[in-house]
């Protein structure tokens, strides 16, 4: 019997009728269509993008070298080497993001003591070539610098960076 079924079914084309149904209903519908370049589509509040270094007031790198984000990454996308200075305190010499390799889960955001390590809600970058895609410490720091102003407002509000 259940032979005899799907003989019917595929001799009336059920399943092709259900397909067209489909999209007869979608077809009619409100069409919803974003202009990128000119409208940018709401963030979640959540939204982990692009990486940046921040600094201290006085312009002083915030990065104690002590690894933490380096340890917690799951995908091993960070490269930390550090120096001690004269002063006897620990700076970073290199400090390497691989977008590439990133899963941008944020830990290395929340482990960081100094809350050096932030991500942005910038998602719009992009690497023509892989090393475009790997973030050093002159690129982190100077996206940190461009948006100083707007992650220390979201940090003081205690609200996700926007």
């Amino acid at each position: 019997m259940n032979h005899f079924v799907q003989f019917l079914k595929s001799l009336f084309l059920i399943e092709l009728l259900k397909g067209m149904s489909l999209t007869g209903r979608y077809l009619f519908a409100k069409k919803f269509t974003l202009q990128y370049p000119e409208e940018k589509a709401p963030i979640s509040p959540r939204f982990r993008g692009l990486h940046a270094l921040r600094r201290y007031p006085n312009g002083e790198e915030r990065c104690i070298a002590c690894k933490l984000c380096e340890a917690v990454c799951p995908a091993l996308a960070i490269t930390i080497e550090s120096d001690q200075r004269d002063d006897g305190t620990r700076r970073t010499t290199r400090y390497d993001i691989d977008l590439s390799k990133c899963i941008f889960c944020g830990y290395c955001e929340e482990s960081c003591p100094v809350d050096s390590i932030v991500e942005t809600h910038i998602y719009e970058y992009h690497g023509e070539v892989r090393d475009d895609l790997i973030m050093t410490k002159e690129k982190l720091l100077a996206v940190g610098d461009k948006y100083e102003a707007e992650i220390a407002n979201a940090r003081a509000q205690d609200a996700p960076y926007r």
